[in-house]
């Protein structure tokens, strides 16, 4: 098994860190990986939020895509032979919107080695809604505009299998991204059912073979205080590993000293 993390950000990440990459890198060279994945959040649609502020945090302007690209080149050449560095993206499923992500995409599709596809975006009470920004947010913009739970988590992983459908049309090795992100806040908000979560992961399996879609086995989870679990269950990787399923560890880091968190995790579950 490749050691290999598949999710990271960098100082172009604009809730990120401004360390430079050669502190993650170094980082996983220290630990012994092979092959690291740079995945950047790329540009989303102007006003996306109706809030300013979050907007201004959440992604690269266009004019900072060429720079992008430069600097993960710059390195790629620069860790020869230590290590791996692999160009990537983390798109956002934008739900009716693709032709604004193929703008993003198309330019690099000769460059992108990478490319993940999360759902960070539902619809609720005064349009798109971020779904991990903070429980508060969550609570009034999108529980009190579904409803309940169910709903919600309902609504999430019907966006979750659209954007696995979505992925195929992306450059490079394609994965959809931390699954459960839908989770991240559920020490904070009302209980989710965990039967729900496991019927639609389950559901999730067929799709994931048919289109040839690899699973980013996201780690972050575990860190985050109100949610203090992997966004993606044991039982789920061994499931897409008996499938044929491609399962790749992310850190999902946006601190060099996140780099790797997680991995045990992650290597127990692929050799169970």
């Amino acid at each position: 098994m490749i050691k290999w993390d598949g999710h990271s950000h960098t100082k172009f990440c604009k809730h990120g860190h401004p360390d430079e990459l050669e502190r993650y890198l170094d980082k996983a060279v220290e630990l012994g990986f092979t092959r690291y994945s740079v995945t950047e959040h790329p540009p989303l649609p102007e006003k996306l939020i109706d809030d300013e502020r979050l907007m201004a945090e959440l992604a690269m302007d266009f004019a900072e895509m060429p720079a992008y690209f430069d600097y993960l080149r710059e390195y790629k050449k620069r860790y020869e032979g230590r290590l791996e560095v692999v160009v990537g993206l983390e798109f956002d499923y934008l739900h009716d919107r693709f032709a604004f992500t193929e703008r993003i995409a198309e330019p690099w599709a000769d460059v992108l080695e990478d490319s993940i596809m999360s759902v960070h975006y539902l619809p609720g009470r005064g349009g798109m809604r971020c779904i991990d920004y903070k429980p508060d947010d969550f609570r009034t913009h999108l529980l009190d505009y579904y409803g309940t739970m169910e709903k919600v988590v309902g609504e999430y992983f019907d966006h979750v299998e659209q954007a696995v459908e979505t992925a195929v049309r992306l450059p490079g090795r394609k994965r959809i991204g931390h699954l459960g992100l839908i989770e991240k806040f559920r020490l904070e908000l009302p209980p989710i059912d965990e039967a729900q979560v496991r019927e639609r992961l389950e559901r999730m399996l067929p799709i994931l073979v048919r289109t040839g879609i690899g699973v980013d086995v996201n780690l972050a989870g575990l860190r985050v205080a109100t949610c203090g679990k992997p966004y993606v269950p044991e039982w789920f990787i061994r499931a897409c590993k008996a499938a044929g399923i491609e399962c790749v560890y992310g850190s999902d880091s946006h601190k060099p000293e996140q780099v790797g968190f997680g991995w045990d995790y992650f290597e127990r579950a692929m050799q169970g």
